[in-house]
């Protein structure tokens, strides 16, 4: 038998207002107990001027006591297709290909 036990979220959100909203609702969510979370303002710059704004939230979500787990819990990733680039070919030192 597996126990998830925790997971960490990292999110990127465009406002304050969004960031804000995303940790009061995984506040509330009774399916796991959010026992850790941070928002932090992000930027990127070129030439001095700011080209892109943002917001970086964590949330680290706990679904079991590691030594007493009392649930089993079944985590799906919904994901628009297209939105990852292909994967990159690397070659490890042992001369394989890992993708």
């Amino acid at each position: 038998m597996k126990y998830l036990i925790k997971t960490v979220e990292q999110y990127r959100v465009d406002s304050e207002a969004e960031a804000k909203k995303l940790i009061e609702d995984a506040k509330l969510d009774k399916g796991y107990t959010l026992s850790k979370y941070s928002s932090e303002y992000k930027c990127t710059k070129a030439k001095g001027e700011i080209t892109d704004e943002w917001f970086r939230v964590i949330l680290t979500k706990d679904f079991n006591a590691e030594k007493e787990p009392y649930c089993t819990v079944d985590i799906t990733y919904d994901v628009e297709m297209g939105t990852f680039p292909e994967p990159v070919e690397t070659i490890e030192e042992n001369g394989g290909i890992e993708f």
